[in-house]
């Protein structure tokens, strides 16, 4: 890909600042019958948990005007599982390769690091979202000081450059921003979904048997690139936003508001060819808007 696009993170070479959002993408195999997918600067794996899951019962994906709700419930196979089945098949191609963990206790973030440390990935990106079961089901990513805690001691034992993905239902988001980098973060992603609800009101019932789902796509962008710009303007570390992005406009916004890197979820639904064209689109409108690098507009804003 031209080196216009290309960036650093982590002392990882990109081709081009987008990654495939965990989540949206499994481990890749489905979108490269498509097309190749190394187009992706990098690649964030599904949501992995110590042990695998099976998810959540009944509906797990419905739409919305502006976007999609999901209730999937971390369905994965587990984290040694994708170090021996999934990650060498995801190494055979030309992208940086992150592996997106989860856990409900610290006890899983720290055994799923351990595993991980050994093996070929470039970078963790710590998913935060998850409800400790042990502080009663409430996630460890909504109270600066509870992030700051797990992110402390996975920091103590994490030996690949840690990225710490962030709900943007936190108490206060650049609180959380500012513990995670206290803690010892390399780098920060946000924002997940947003919490929601669904109701059909011919069964007179929420759709998501959990009641409530995340909310991605479209509809969150704008509130999505305000969370995004007030943590570039209060972190010193690289941030890597999300939030509803599936043009090449939309990736000039992220990066004009400060983000080193995008990563794009629910446009791989929408638009399953997106990681092929989205780069050639990012060149044609750099060329409109006469950016030579698009490092150039990093942080303008």
């Amino acid at each position: 890909m031209n080196n216009r696009l290309n960036i650093t993170l982590h002392d990882k070479e990109f081709k081009n600042p987008l990654i495939a959002a965990s989540g949206s993408f499994g481990f890749g195999k489905e979108y490269n019958e498509l097309y190749p997918i190394d187009c992706w600067g990098g690649i964030s794996s599904k949501g992995l948990t110590l042990h695998g899951r099976e998810g959540n019962p009944g509906i797990r994906i419905t739409e919305t005007p502006a976007g999609i709700m999901n209730s999937v419930g971390l369905q994965n196979p587990g984290v040694r599982a994708f170090i021996d089945e999934e990650l060498p098949w995801m190494k055979q191609h030309d992208t940086v390769i992150l592996a997106n963990l989860g856990g409900h206790s610290t006890e899983d973030y720290l055994t799923g690091v351990e595993w991980l440390n050994d093996s070929d990935i470039d970078i963790l990106e710590l998913n935060i979202s998850c409800p400790n079961v042990k502080s009663g089901g409430m996630a460890f990513g909504l109270k600066a000081e509870v992030a700051h805690e797990i992110v402390s001691q996975v920091r103590k034992v994490c030996r690949k450059p840690l990225m710490v993905k962030l709900s943007p239902n936190a108490e206060n988001i650049i609180d959380m921003a500012k513990a995670c980098q206290d803690a010892g973060a390399d780098s920060i992603s946000l924002v997940n979904t947003f919490k929601a609800l669904a109701i059909d009101i011919r069964r007179r019932k929420p759709v998501f048997e959990n009641v409530y789902a995340g909310l991605s796509g479209k509809a969150i962008k704008p509130i999505a690139l305000r969370m995004v710009h007030e943590v570039c303007k209060n972190v010193s570390i690289p941030v890597i936003g999300m939030g509803g992005i599936t043009t090449a406009e939309d990736v000039i916004e992220f990066m004009m508001a400060g983000c080193t890197a995008v990563q794009v979820a629910t446009g791989n639904f929408t638009h399953p060819m997106l990681g092929q064209e989205l780069p050639l689109q990012l060149l044609q409108l750099m060329d409109e808007l006469k950016i030579e690098h698009i490092n150039d507009i990093k942080g303008i804003i």
